[in-house]
Order: C-alpha cells, then sequence, then structure tokens
C-alpha cells in the first residue's frame, strides 16, 4: 500500500462540489448486507457503475436502485485524480468505471472487509478521504491478522493494488470534530476498475 499525504488537498473544495452534484442526481442512503444489517456509512456512486448491497449480495449495478436512473457520470476531475494517483502508486495506466463515495458521520464505522467484487484484481483501490480524519485500519491476507492503525487527514490519498489488493481493511468510528469545508463528516471517494 501507498500513502500519499496531501495528495489532494488543494482539490478538496472541488472535490467535495463535484460530491454535491452527485448527491443531488444519487442520494447518499444506508445499505444493507446480504444478512440484512443496515451500514452506518452513507453511500452513493459514480460512473459507469455502482456498488450496491443489499439481501442479493455484493454486486456492481448500471443503474441506481433507488432512482432507476444510470448513476451519475464519473467528474473529470474525479477520474484525473485516480489516474494521478494511481500512477504515483506504482500503477500505470488505471482506468476507473466507478467510483464509490462513502459518508461518514461521528460514530460511523467500516468493518473490516476485502474488496472482492472487481472482475479485475490486478487493478489497484485508490481512496481519497475528504473532510474530518479518520483512522484507517489495514489488515492482512486474513481477517485474523492484527491491523495497522493508519491516521488520515482531508486530502490524504491510499493505493494499493498487487498481492495486498485483497488485503482486509476498514476504518474506526469518526471521532466528531468540524471540518472548516465539510462540517461534522468525513467523505471518501474510492476508485476501482470494477469491470
Amino acid at each position: 500500500m501507498t500513502q500519499l499525504p496531501g495528495f489532494a488537498g488543494g482539490q478538496v473544495p472541488a472535490l467535495s462540489e463535484a460530491v454535491a452534484a452527485i448527491e443531488a442526481a444519487a442520494p447518499f442512503r444506508h445499505l444493507s448486507t446480504p444478512g440484512g444489517k443496515q451500514m452506518s456509512v452513507a453511500m452513493t456512486n459514480c460512473g459507469a457503475v455502482g456498488w450496491v448491497s443489499d439481501r442479493r449480495g455484493y454486486r456492481y449495478e448500471r443503474a441506481d436502485p433507488l432512482t432507476g436512473r444510470p448513476w451519475p457520470a464519473m467528474p473529470a476531475l474525479f477520474l484525473e485524480l485516480a489516474v494521478r494517483a494511481a500512477a504515483a502508486g506504482g500503477f500505470a495506466n488505471f482506468a476507473p468505471e466507478a467510483c464509490l463515495i462513502n459518508r461518514y458521520v461521528p460514530g460511523a464505522r467500516m468493518s473490516l472487509h476485502s474488496d472482492l467484487d472487481e472482475r479485475d484484481a490486478a487493478a489497484p483501490i485508490v481512496s481519497v478521504s475528504l473532510g474530518l480524519p479518520a483512522v484507517f485500519l489495514w489488515g492482512g491476507a486474513a481477517r485474523a491478522d492484527k491491523p495497522m492503525k493508519i491516521p488520515l487527514f482531508s486530502g490524504d490519498v491510499l493505493v494499493w493494488g498487487g498481492p495486498a489488493r485483497r488485503h482486509f481493511h476498514g476504518v474506526q468510528p469518526l471521532k466528531d470534530g468540524e471540518h472548516p469545508q465539510l462540517g461534522r463528516q468525513r467523505i471518501n471517494l474510492t476508485f476501482r476498475k470494477a469491470l
């Protein structure tokens, strides 16, 4: 995994404006796991496909199940950032089709999980943090592996792929605070080559 501290720092206002435009077309919502548990993190997507979860399982869909319309197009600003970050992390020619957008409010968390729904496991994952700081949990190939705790701040980017592509990862419960541009929340943009 490659950490790129402050890599997107100068773009935080423009990125957050783009998220607001996406939210207007595809609102944030709390998805449920296949077992019926509601996730504490609110989600939406942009790009050719979006990641969804419900009783039928985890998968990518071309249409937003909430609106029935295609997901909003991925903004050029998002695509350029993802490609540049992937290259900085050692992955040239990254071409993501999906950007999962997670919104954390104080107390929201992401359990340790491994991303298994993408067809191309050779492509990296690019994760961009906006807003409140968070503690990212970076585990190993097995869920039982003790995770490292990595502090993330607004504008930080993580890139992982290759043998680490399927490593378990998550986010500790978000601590309360006030970010000057995003208020009491953290937004995470996760770029993936899904198809």
